[in-house]
């Protein structure tokens, strides 16, 4: 392979919270790889275009492929480095063919929402992924940061955060579709998420 793997964090999804250098590697891009919402918003000058699906093998033998005569450009939502398609990239590519541009997380995003420092917090993905117990483990002053799926709500997760030693009246906030207009940052307790309405896809921050 000859041409670099361009792998750009493309942050929460509000193309104002893009970084200028990611960008200008996607404007200039020929062969461009993201989601389909990631795609319609920044594809419109590539030549190329290949959509990250569950067929991850797909997306990397497309990669391939097209790195073998000119640069391609893959985008990844939030930052490369948590949770994206950089992992399957560095088992296929060597790190040196590799060129990572960093985007602002949804953690990132929603810690500046709070006000919140967050070089102490706990970050936990749910996001399709199981939960150890010792991950959720009560400590106070404990900050946790926790990415959420369908399975794993803010209505899920409060239960698990209470059986696992959290007080009922811990402070939580929710917050959802973030960096658009209608985002939405919810304050309440442990107890009044476990009994209420079930939010998906979201952030939670957990204040022990």
């Amino acid at each position: 392979m000859e041409h670099k793997v361009v792998v750009v964090g493309i942050g929460p999804g509000n193309p104002d919270y893009i970084a200028p250098i990611a960008k200008r590697y996607i404007d200039s891009a020929k062969t461009l790889v993201g989601s389909v919402r990631a795609l319609q918003t920044f594809g419109d000058n590539a030549i190329h275009t290949q959509k990250i699906t569950g067929d991850i093998k797909a997306s990397i033998d497309f990669i391939r492929e097209h790195a073998a005569y000119e640069e391609v450009v893959v985008m990844v939502s939030g930052d490369p480095g948590y949770y994206s398609l950089l992992a399957a990239l560095r088992e296929q590519f060597d790190a040196k063919a590799l060129l990572v541009i960093p985007g602002i997380s949804s953690f990132q995003l929603a810690f500046a929402r709070l006000a919140l420092p967050w070089q102490n917090a706990r970050l936990l993905s749910l996001h399709g992924r199981s939960v150890e117990s010792q991950d959720l483990s009560y400590e106070k002053g404990a900050v946790l940061g926790i990415l959420t799926d369908t399975i794993h709500t803010s209505k899920t997760i409060a239960v698990l955060l209470q059986k696992a030693g959290w007080p009922k009246d811990t402070r939580l906030h929710v917050c959802t579709k973030l960096s658009y207009e209608d985002e939405e940052v919810i304050e309440l307790t442990l107890e009044k998420a476990a009994d209420g309405p079930v939010i998906t896809h979201c952030i939670m921050v957990v204040e022990g």
